[in-house]
């Protein structure tokens, strides 16, 4: 009887586990629901639905993904003959796209954060509006749940994920809340206009020990970045010293798309020579034909931000022999000196976003389904796997009867073990212990 209510119980238990992992599952696969990685004859339909994106939540993405896809689609094939080889482009355009009805519906487009692959960026999630909505969810939490569910099981390097989202986009925050994203930080950013380049241009910054950006410099630079960020933001970002550094095919690559872009980087940072440590970097894309604005990524040691003003006169004397275009900064909710400093300068706010993560913790699959596991296997498993070793007190006891039995009138005797003296041959002292 006891065993037939535990074979119950555990039928119960494994009915429930089934019957919630299909609660969850919220884009269920089936023969017309379909999410797969993107393929060449996927990219017209693709970017119809980037031009039906028109609200004001997807309007500035889908500009960035139309422009992108239409270079992906001159260079596709090569594109996909480099992503055989360890280089940055394998991962330029990793896109999943969801399919209904062998309609595109959905995508995600994601890409790894650091080197190590460890930490994964989702760049954007792209939902058709138009589909009919399913088992009462909206059709962004619905098609857009299973986007992320998806590539939180596909890619199962990534231990952490993390993304940007402006904090005006209800929708899209509701659906990274949905899927277990928490803030993280609040990025902010600025655009400094021309004409403030330009003052800043005309004074001349203090700084002896600029140098040039090199792979030998890797370490100097990682301990600078470790310096800047906070604990809980490190920890998520996961940057090794080879995240500083370029190898030969990615830097060729890097030239290659310089060339194809228009743009230029320039990069540099300050030597503290007495600490022998960098307090200082920045990282300059140019647009040279002035069709896009000038994008600088800045890094400033806390105890040295009076570096902000001399860093910048350096980056605007840079840009003053291309064409009028602004800057674009970003500061975070941890760097309140740079966001006082801008404010002072008067730059302009164009964007305020939240940078959200979350970590992934992926289960091994057990070597034997529950639905055949028996009970009595269970059960065997439980047993002990050898006979037990007798210990020094069962010995002791067992040698004593032996040589001492008991007496016909019931009495035992009773064995007085010796006192152990010490060293010195000294009895110990009877007031702290007493001897049975």
């Amino acid at each position: 009887m006891l065993v037939t209510e535990q074979e119950d119980l555990v039928a119960s238990v494994i009915g429930f586990m089934a019957s919630v992992f299909k609660m969850t599952s919220p884009f269920p696969e089936n023969a017309n629901n379909v999410i797969r990685p993107i393929q060449n004859s996927d990219l017209e339909a693709i970017e119809q639905l980037a031009k039906k994106a028109s609200n004001d939540d997807c309007q500035s993405c889908s500009v960035t993904l139309i422009r992108q896809l239409q270079q992906v689609r001159h260079w596709y094939w090569l594109l996909k003959l480099l992503s055989w080889f360890p280089n940055l482009s394998h991962y330029s355009f990793y896109v999943y796209v969801a399919q209904t009805c062998q309609q595109i519906h959905g995508l995600i487009k994601v890409a790894p954060f650091n080197r190590t692959r460890s930490t994964w960026r989702v760049e954007q999630v792209l939902v058709d509006a138009n589909v009919p909505q399913q088992e009462n969810l909206s059709t962004t939490q619905n098609i857009g749940s299973g986007l992320l569910r998806y590539c939180f099981e596909t890619i199962w390097e990534a231990r952490t994920w993390i993304l940007e989202v402006n904090i005006h986009h209800k929708t899209e925050l509701a659906l990274y809340r949905q899927n277990g994203f928490q803030p993280l930080a609040q990025m902010t950013y600025w655009a400094i206009a021309p004409q403030l380049l330009e003052t800043l241009s005309t004074r001349e910054p203090d700084l002896p020990n600029l140098l040039p950006v090199s792979n030998a410099d890797a370490q100097l630079l990682y301990q600078l970045d470790t310096w800047a960020t906070p604990p809980l933001v490190r920890q998520v970002f996961d940057r090794h010293l080879q995240d500083f550094k370029t190898g030969f095919l990615n830097g060729l690559v890097e030239h290659l798309q310089q060339w194809f872009h228009h743009t230029e980087l320039v990069s540099g940072y300050v030597f503290e020579p007495q600490r022998k440590a960098a307090i200082g970097y920045f990282r300059l894309q140019l647009c040279n034909n002035g069709h896009r604005p000038h994008k600088a990524e800045l890094t400033v040691h806390p105890a040295y931000t009076w570096l902000y003003p001399e860093l910048l006169s350096q980056m605007a004397r840079i840009v003053q022999g291309l064409p009028a275009q602004s800057v674009h900064l970003a500061s975070a909710d941890y760097q309140p000196e740079r966001e006082e400093y801008l404010e002072k300068l008067g730059a302009e706010r164009i964007e305020h976003t939240l940078l959200m993560s979350r970590s992934v913790w992926h289960k091994l699959r057990e070597a034997k389904p529950l639905e055949g596991l028996q009970l009595s296997e269970v059960l065997q498993g439980l047993q002990r796997a050898r006979t037990p070793i007798p210990s020094r007190i069962s010995w002791w006891h067992s040698l004593t009867n032996l040589h001492h039995p008991s007496t016909g009138d019931g009495a035992n005797y009773v064995l007085i073990l010796p006192r152990v003296l010490p060293q010195d041959g000294k009895p110990p002292s009877e007031s702290s212990e007493t001897w049975n």
